[in-house]
């Protein structure tokens, strides 16, 4: 069986960690070669990359560059376009994750910030990438969102709102850019076993199982798996969708 990657090129944001990680591996394992982004270099990154390379026969390049800084982001896309690689995939995994606060009691500094990485910052990358993808009429950009964006839940407000924006930005980008073939989709993890929720209390974690129809938290191959078949030739024509990657779930009431 054919690899469903098989000598595409894509760019993962958040490459070196959690769904990033599983998701760089998901598609070197698919035949990929990969612009792996990550904020900061260091030699266990590069020593990864490397094993990957091997371990699946393809290329991939490390772009580092902090979605903080907009010099950053515009030396990072001139870096990827020196390769003059037509790009098939974008995936929009790079974020933060805020801690909860109530909406009466949160900063609107804390809101900006999230939205100034998690949104503005994204969308001056991606339109980037799509101008090069436009020139080839074809590519798949796939963003992560989250189930905050569409039950407001597992998160506090400004996550929720943020996510939401994407949401709605995927479908009026996959309106634009249909006609040159190029398709705008998001996956919306629910709750995922990765570092961000690692210090939350085992008890509230615990609490959720039984509104989770698949009685189980979610993989980061989970996430990784969905993100692939949206990259891939087989979701040829599914285009501005939301897709829920969160077990089932009826979420209750909760403050976290």
């Amino acid at each position: 069986m054919e690899a469903m990657l098989n000598k595409k090129t894509a760019i993962i944001t958040g490459s070196n960690r959690g769904i990033g990680h599983a998701i760089l591996e998901k598609f070197a394992a698919n035949g990929a070669n990969v612009f792996a982004c990550a904020r900061t270099e260091s030699e266990s990154f590069e020593k990864d990359i490397k094993e990957l390379e091997a371990k699946y026969d393809v290329v991939i390049r490390p772009i580092y560059f902090d979605f903080e800084n907009r010099e950053s982001i515009i030396n990072a896309v001139k870096q990827i376009r020196s390769y003059r690689e037509k790009i098939d995939a974008l995936i929009n995994n790079a974020g933060i994750l805020s801690d909860y606060q109530l909406f009466t009691m949160i900063s609107i500094d804390q809101v900006k910030k999230i939205f100034d990485i998690d949104f503005f910052a994204q969308m001056e990358f991606t339109q980037y990438i799509a101008r090069l993808m436009q020139r080839n009429s074809s590519g798949s950009i796939t963003f992560i969102s989250s189930i905050a964006s569409l039950d407001a839940f597992f998160s506090s407000y400004d996550y929720a709102a943020c996510k939401a924006a994407v949401n709605v930005s995927v479908v009026q980008l996959a309106r634009e850019l249909g006609a040159q073939g190029i398709r705008v989709n998001a996956v919306a993890p629910g709750v995922i076993e990765t570092d961000m929720i690692k210090d939350v209390d085992q008890s509230s974690k615990e609490s959720l199982l039984p509104s989770i129809y698949l009685n189980r938290y979610g993989t980061k191959d989970d996430v990784a798996n969905a993100v692939l078949f949206l990259s891939s030739d087989l979701s040829s024509y599914i285009t501005g969708q939301i897709i829920r990657v969160d077990g089932g779930i009826a979420p209750p009431r909760a403050r976290w």
